[in-house]
């Protein structure tokens, strides 16, 4: 590292605490006085709509008052409203503040978690924990944060659960959190494929068993609601939103905006979800068995892609994989900086929000080419990421080899 970077690096890690601050005040004055920033539709769907839980009319429920065009229906699987039931209770406003408080904290655990992953007892020094200061700064103006805390959204959460999960050694805790959170929202599940990749057959097991538990309660609790869901609702893409839309990040939505019509899951997305999956599958063998982070990061990117539907508020993981990235055993690789620029350029300018002003309504696909490009950025992303860590994994392991010196990613 040169000498102006060291020092630039030292100058940011002294600030970090006061830029904290300064972009938590614009972050309250963007919630008060911009339209958007604080209308907490997907909270209002979570709250009002877990009220109808007991009366049966969990999934008749839809909140319109901010969304006329598309009204917003309970699309989560019941076990949620049984999680959110108790926040009806209270005053709205009451619920949108301290969500929004537990927000920013989840995400500071988030990125306390991941440099705690690629550093291990480095993550408790000070300069570190300056770090962690100011990977929370960068993360709250990703595009994903952003719009988590603009529609009061419960990803963050389920990252974190993903993350601890990951972290913990008992195979029962492990399995407990994923399982509680895919019962929250399906999208989760994917983690028991971390468990089978990493070899944890227990945990992986008992997260399966966890999901099944979520659901013997939402039928006790609420069975004329769980029926509706397990048996009707269950995969309806169409029911959760406009796919073509710019604001899906999805492989699927990359793909129909491309054709210019929903591709489904047919043979052009089943070309694209094998290519995904190839160099996902080449990505993970070119890491260590001790690389937990950067297993996570993998596993999760893949269900974003292979997911119907991936919100731009979906994409979280984009902080953890950054921190991965820049900080992880790949970090001196050529390129790393590169992608990470890429990452960071993206979801901080917002390059969905941005071409969602091009796009005369949510329900049409078709757009010209280079709209419809534009708007395959994540899934480029994603992609160039998978391919980069198959290839520099490898390089860096022979390097290790020849050199005689440990590369500190032994053979599966």
């Amino acid at each position: 590292m040169s000498e102006v970077r060291r020092s630039a690096t030292r100058a940011l890690l002294a600030a970090a605490p006061a830029l904290l601050v300064v972009s938590l005040i614009l972050r309250v004055v963007w919630t008060l006085f911009t339209p958007n920033g604080s209308n907490w539709v997907d909270l209002h769907v979570y709250v009002d709509g877990s009220a109808g839980l007991f009366g049966g009319s969990l999934y008749d429920f839809t909140y319109s008052d901010e969304t006329p065009d598309f009204p917003l229906p309970f699309t989560y699987p019941p076990f949620a409203a049984v999680v959110f039931y108790p926040l009806h209770f209270l005053p709205f406003a009451l619920v949108g503040a301290l969500w929004m408080i537990a927000t920013i904290a989840a995400l500071y655990a988030v990125v306390r978690l991941a440099l705690r992953m690629v550093g291990g007892d480095l993550a408790d020094s000070p300069s570190w924990r300056r770090a962690a200061l100011l990977w929370t700064t960068v993360g709250l103006w990703t595009e994903s944060m952003r719009t988590t805390l603009d529609y009061g959204q419960v990803n963050v959460f389920l990252v974190l659960l993903a993350m601890l999960a990951v972290r913990s050694a008992r195979w029962w805790l492990s399995g407990a959190l994923v399982g509680i959170a895919a019962g929250v929202k399906l999208t989760p599940a994917i983690t028991g494929l971390y468990f089978l990749a990493q070899r944890r057959w227990r945990a992986a097991a008992f997260s399966a068993v966890a999901f099944a538990a979520t659901v013997a309660v939402s039928f006790l609790l609420a069975g004329s609601a769980a029926t509706t869901y397990f048996t009707t609702l269950l995969g309806d893409a169409d029911r959760i939103g406009p796919v073509g839309s710019v604001w899906n990040q999805s492989l699927r939505g990359a793909l129909s905006r491309v054709a210019g019509h929903d591709v489904g899951q047919g043979p052009v997305w089943i070309v694209a979800a094998v290519i995904v999956l190839t160099a996902a599958f080449l990505a993970w063998r070119a890491l260590g068995r001790n690389d937990r982070l950067g297993t996570l990061v993998i596993v999760s990117f893949v269900g974003l892609m292979i997911s119907p539907i991936s919100w731009s508020h979906h994409w979280v993981w984009v902080v953890p994989m950054l921190i991965w990235l820049l900080h992880g055993p790949l970090s001196h690789a050529p390129g790393a900086r590169v992608l990470a620029g890429y990452w960071l350029v993206v979801t901080v300018v917002g390059v969905p929000w941005i071409l969602s002003f091009a796009q005369p309504s949510i329900w049409d696909i078709s757009r010209p080419l280079p709209l419809a490009l534009a708007g395959a950025v994540y899934a480029v992303g994603t992609l160039a990421l998978f391919v980069w860590i198959a290839v520099m994994g490898r390089r860096v392991s022979a390097r290790a080899d020849r050199s005689h010196l440990p590369a500190g990613r032994p053979s599966r």
